[in-house]
């Protein structure tokens, strides 16, 4: 997430872990990102939709 930058979704969270070759469904992306966010990894910048930008680890 740190990489690719911008903001997570849950559609471009999908998209990633697909990519990855992961098959999650869509609530276990949401819940996912939580956890990040939880974890603080992510910060929530919009509640709707609801978007996360990645915290910079410096």
């Amino acid at each position: 997430m740190h990489t690719y930058g911008g903001l997570w979704d849950a559609e471009r969270g999908l998209r990633a872990l697909r990519d990855a070759g992961h098959d999650p469904q869509d609530k276990h992306t949401r819940q996912i990102l939580r956890d990040l966010a939880s974890e603080g990894l992510l910060v929530k910048v919009e509640d709707w939709p609801v978007r996360y930008k990645a915290v910079r680890a410096d």
